[in-house]
């Protein structure tokens, strides 16, 4: 397996770039490689909701020494809305959070009319 899936979007903290009802094509992030980069759109573990998934895009990246040669890699990360909860409650997220990386929308979703 390649690590691709598919995710819906059910919420509007990454409005306008995502809305509710698209399809999103997601890779999953690889242990061994580093693809997390500023301004990308991820897939994350809520830190307050176990089991809850949520998008979110990578403001910035700490990265610290720690013992040896390896290094430590925190991430800032922020939803497009305004009224997005994100790390500006929750602070710096470890990279075992992040569980994938938004390929592209594939498809949009429906508006309907109220």
């Amino acid at each position: 397996m390649l690590g691709f899936s598919t995710v819906k979007v059910s919420g509007s903290s990454m409005s306008p770039t995502f809305m509710p009802g698209d399809w999103l094509l997601v890779k999953s992030i690889g242990s061994n490689s580093h693809p997390i980069k500023i301004n990308r759109v991820c897939l994350i573990n809520d830190p307050e909701r176990p089991g809850v998934k949520l998008l979110k895009r990578i403001k910035d990246v700490e990265v610290n020494q720690v013992a040896g040669d390896k290094f430590e890699h925190k991430y800032w990360l922020e939803g497009d809305h305004l009224a997005s909860t994100d790390s500006r409650k929750w602070g710096w997220l470890e990279e075992r959070e992040i569980i994938s990386r938004v390929i592209f929308r594939y498809r949009k979703g429906k508006l309907i009319n109220e």
